[in-house]
């Protein structure tokens, strides 16, 4: 069975910095994303959007993605939105990572959001990118704080809408949802952040 790609492969004239796509992001946070429109109380649940509503966006993609490619030790790259659904799938792993199972909610988001906020990133082109193999770096500083700039948005914006899915809304008290804790240990690719 093959792994699934991302469905931004097929769009066209994004801008990009290196060899990575950057699309629009559903986010009301700050940064060199074009933003989507935002959902309304009409639109499906965020947790159930459609690929083909005009709000859906990587961090959705990867999210709803995840589960299923992470455990894929092949991923073949079939356009340059998987390299963008890569690097989001190997920071959800690294977010899984910092959680224990016995963080309520409050722990779990300060946590999650320490590790999204921190600017210490590496990126392509950075001495000790993990994964540079597969990604090209940007042509000039101006270009790698771009990306950095539009990586650390999707950072922050994966960490809240990952939070919502760990902790979902109606639920008792209690620790991180275990169906998505058991991939906490899961390496896609056999590489992490």
């Amino acid at each position: 069975m093959p792994a699934y790609h991302s469905v931004f492969n097929t769009e066209p004239n994004l801008p990009t910095q290196g060899n990575i796509p950057l699309p629009p992001l559903r986010t009301r946070l700050r940064g060199p994303a074009q933003a989507l429109p935002a959902l309304t109380s009409s639109d499906p649940h965020p947790l159930t959007l459609d690929p083909t509503h005009a709000s859906y966006d990587p961090i959705d993609e990867s999210l709803s993605l995840f589960r299923a490619n992470c455990l894929f030790r092949n991923f073949e790259i079939q356009g340059p939105a998987d390299r963008l659904l890569i690097y989001l799938i190997l920071y959800t792993s690294s977010l899984l990572s910092t959680l224990k199972p016995s963080m309520g909610r409050k722990e779990g988001e300060k946590a999650l959001m320490s590790v999204a906020l921190d600017n210490n990133f590496k990126v392509p082109g950075d001495a000790g990118f993990p994964i540079s193999g597969i990604f090209e770096a940007p042509r000039d500083r101006q270009g790698q704080d771009v990306l950095r700039g539009y990586l650390g948005q999707a950072r922050q914006e994966l960490a809240g809408r990952l939070l919502d899915r760990l902790y979902p809304e109606g639920r008792a008290e209690g620790g991180p949802d275990k169906w998505w804790m058991c991939y906490q240990r899961r390496k896609f690719m056999g590489k992490s952040l």
